[in-house]
């Protein structure tokens, strides 16, 4: 079985897996460092994000540029449908890279939600837009004029502490953030999928009162 297409692909995720069975997968195969720093987490209720990595690099400045926002323009502006920005700021705590009206224009180019290492602004109005899921570090209401850069975009990057490429697998739901690498990225999902299954009937396995033992030599999955 495969997908016809990454939208098929996304809504089988969305309604059937989690970022935590994806991991488990990818440890089998020998990737074990696919998984975001801990601390960057969901702005709001709207937790599951899964879309194609739309890579952006960010540097701390110390001064205002004559065009502070041509590169985050050029980024943005190149959103293409089921993209997720994924922006790497080197952990920077001054550059307020995100907010509103880049999520606007990101959604409105078909874009499925931001992933940020670092910090975000003008939450409350993110969480009104609806069905865009955004992650970060923590909010301040500081604009990245005069204190970051985007230097470049659809380039590889370290976000969360591992390297995403563009159009690796984003996943977020509320365990935190992953990045599936493009090349694999249908095989997890598909074993992904059969894990599922498997836990499944597990967990009615142990809520009939079996042992957790029994269950595991009968399915393998813990």
């Amino acid at each position: 079985m495969s997908f016809k297409n990454d939208q098929e692909m996304f809504d089988k995720m969305e309604k059937m897996l989690y970022t935590a069975v994806c991991c488990d997968v990818m440890d089998e195969l020998g990737y074990r460092n696919q998984a975001m720093r801990h601390d960057i987490r969901p702005i709001g209720k709207e937790y599951n994000l899964i879309g194609r990595a739309k890579t952006v690099l960010a540097v701390d400045i110390f001064e205002v540029l004559d065009n502070p926002y041509e590169g985050e323009i050029k980024a943005i502006d190149s959103v293409k449908p089921g993209e997720v920005v994924v922006g790497a700021t080197n952990k920077s705590t001054v550059n307020g890279l995100w907010g509103e009206l880049l999520s606007t224009a990101t959604k409105v180019r078909g874009g499925r939600g931001a992933v940020i290492d670092g910090i975000t602004r003008d939450v409350e109005k993110i969480i009104k837009l609806g069905h865009f899921p955004v992650f970060a570090v923590g909010f301040k209401p500081v604009d990245s004029a005069g204190r970051g850069k985007v230097i470049d975009f659809d380039c590889p990057i370290v976000c969360g502490d591992i390297l995403v490429n563009p159009g690796d697998l984003i996943f977020g739901d509320y365990d935190g953030v992953i990045a599936i690498p493009k090349d694999i990225a249908e095989e997890v999902v598909m074993r992904a999928l059969d894990k599922v299954k498997k836990e499944n009937l597990t967990r009615d396995e142990l809520l009939k009162g079996n042992y957790l033992a029994d269950a595991y030599a009968k399915y393998g999955v813990l």
